[in-house]
């Protein structure tokens, strides 16, 4: 079924609305016709919507079944060391399906890339229309947010909102996401804390201990930044119930 997000500008409980771009989209390629029902997200809902008039100009359509939310119990947040290239792009879109909450790119000593504001802020607009339309390709009642790079020295701040902050790092010694589970079963909040290309130093590492956070491992098997966050997310997200 198609899917669109209502738009919050000019849309209530009663009636929807669709923004200009998706208007466009279901009048001239999906080519839907009044009466047709599709699913509209509005307020965090979803819902089972009919079309009620349909033109270039706009689409209008009104709620007729409210349907469950596809949002995970566990609000987890991934701070993402920043790599290079367009990883971060993948890694957002991704993460957005897998059910992530919020992303912050976190920029690490050994991170490669070290953008300027300019180059900053035209990323971050990328990275929310990813985030915006993986949403809505895997049925997100919630766009996660997606923060502006934050630098390491600020990272404590961010890491006290979230209950327990787990640090996949190559050089722990034992103890995986099952571990960390079995000390913390009844968690409603997660941040996974993952380094870049170059891996988290000592330093950050010891550093990241005395917030609070604590260091797993997970496997002999050295990872790919790209790889790792995504693998924790989909372990934990496993382990806290929200692939029953």
């Amino acid at each position: 079924m198609h899917r669109f997000y209502a738009d919050p500008d000019c849309s209530d409980a009663e009636l929807f609305r669709l923004d200009d771009a998706d208007t466009r989209h279901a009048v001239k390629v999906l080519r839907l016709q009044p009466g047709d029902l599709v699913e509209v997200i509005f307020g965090g809902r979803r819902y089972l919507a009919q079309i009620r008039e349909l033109s270039p100009a706009g689409v209008s359509l009104f709620p007729t079944e409210e349907l469950p939310s596809t949002e995970p119990r566990l609000s987890l947040t991934l701070f993402q060391g920043l790599p290079k290239s367009d990883k971060m792009d993948w890694i957002v879109q991704k993460s957005v399906e897998l059910g992530v909450s919020r992303i912050v790119p976190v920029l690490f000593s050994r991170c490669v890339v070290h953008p300027d504001v300019r180059e900053s802020g035209k990323k971050l607009d990328r990275w929310r229309k990813i985030a915006r339309e993986a949403g809505k390709q895997s049925g997100r009642c919630v766009v996660p947010e997606i923060l502006s790079p934050v630098s390491f020295s600020s990272l404590p701040g961010l890491l006290s909102g979230c209950e327990k902050v787990a640090v996949p790092w190559e050089n722990c010694p034992e103890g995986g996401p099952l571990s960390f589970f079995s000390r913390h079963p009844s968690l409603s909040s997660l941040g996974i804390v993952i380094g870049p290309e170059g891996g988290i130093s000592g330093e950050e590492a010891d550093a990241l201990l005395c917030s609070g956070c604590e260091t797993v491992t997970l496997g002999p098997r050295i990872l790919r930044t790209e790889t790792a966050g995504l693998a924790a997310a989909s372990v934990f997200f496993g382990l806290y119930g929200e692939m029953e």
